[in-house]
């Protein structure tokens, strides 16, 4: 059976963006793969170190929104990276395999160095990144990885080492991975510009109150040039028809909002009731969810997941210590 691995880093709330990108492709995978789902808090640590006490609140908060949009223990191994030490050790192993230039031309790392203003004070280990995402890949001998077109350049230099690693030391130790692609795009922020994101404070957690989304809803960008109801308005870079278009269920009435729109007489007033009352029928029952689920429950399936994922990945780095020579 194909092993899928996923995750997310724990530097605040999951929210729409991650709802519509990655965790509604997990739970569709749940039913049809083996999936571990990892708690990146290693990786969180890379641009966050200073500030330890938000990434450690941000594991329970991810843990319970993992629980609370229905993805299930029994299904799904749901564990937290610092856990399994092995990544680490694998990681070391890998770095003697890759050059600083190479990493540095990672497409991906280099946008989210752009992104986060580094320049000759990056991190050592923020430049790492895509090494140790190698590692937890071969670690767990996933199949497939689902990712954003973004990510595909680090799904790239994994398998670069995979190769790399078996020509040097011995042949099939290690195996190669697939991206699985979702054909979702990015959801745009709630201020319309880049995408949702916890750095820019432009999303709509999945933990957010209801007034809180009412609130954020009525912030939307619209169009600057709708200023009387008769006005005829654009539904392109409108992002209130980016979220209907995302969660309102009803795709017909949507292509009528859009005309009615264009040609004028639709006020944005009732566009965004109309979204928040989309919104509020998808995140009623995950706020309800997530109002039953105790600290201490989500520590204790995390525990249990990563007993099981560090099993997987002691039995890959034992085949890797083999292959280098390293068991005595």
């Amino acid at each position: 059976m194909s092993r899928v691995l996923t995750g997310d880093r724990p530097s605040g709330p999951l929210h729409l963006g991650h709802y519509v990108g990655s965790l509604l492709k997990r739970l569709e995978l749940q039913n049809q793969y083996e999936q571990l789902i990892m708690v990146a808090d290693l990786q969180a640590l890379t641009d966050n170190y200073d500030q330890k006490e938000k990434v450690s609140s941000a594991i329970i908060e991810v843990l319970a929104d993992y629980i609370a949009v229905g993805l299930n223990p029994e299904k799904n191994i749901i564990f937290i990276q610092s856990q399994i030490p092995e990544l680490t050790e694998l990681t070391f192993y890998f770095m003697n395999l890759v050059t600083l230039a190479r990493v540095q031309r990672n497409p991906t790392l280099k946008a989210e160095r752009q992104q986060k203003g580094y320049e000759e004070t990056i991190p050592l280990g923020f430049l790492c990144y895509p090494i140790s995402q190698a590692a937890d890949i071969t670690a767990f001998e996933a199949n497939l990885v689902p990712v954003g077109e973004d990510q595909l350049p680090m799904i790239e230099q994994a398998n670069e080492i995979v190769r790399k690693f078996n020509s040097i030391y011995k042949e099939n130790t290690l195996k190669e991975s697939k991206a699985l692609v979702g054909s979702v795009g990015r959801l745009v922020g709630i201020d319309g510009k880049a995408k949702a994101s916890k750095s820019l404070n432009n999303a709509i957690y999945l933990s957010d109150t209801a007034e809180e989304v009412k609130r954020k809803v009525f912030l939307m960008y619209t169009d600057p040039n709708h200023l009387k109801l008769e006005d005829p308005g654009q539904v392109a870079g409108n992002v209130v028809f980016d979220y209907l278009e995302a969660f309102h269920p009803n795709k017909e009435e949507l292509e009528e909002l859009k005309n009615h729109y264009q040609r004028g007489g639709l006020g944005d007033v009732t566009l965004k009731n109309l979204l928040y009352k989309s919104l509020e029928e998808l995140l009623e029952p995950i706020r309800e969810r997530r109002s039953q689920i105790k600290s201490k429950d989500l520590l204790e399936l995390a525990h249990e997941g990563s007993k099981k994922a560090r099993k997987i990945a002691q039995n890959t780095l034992e085949k890797v210590r083999e292959a280098m020579g390293l068991i005595i």
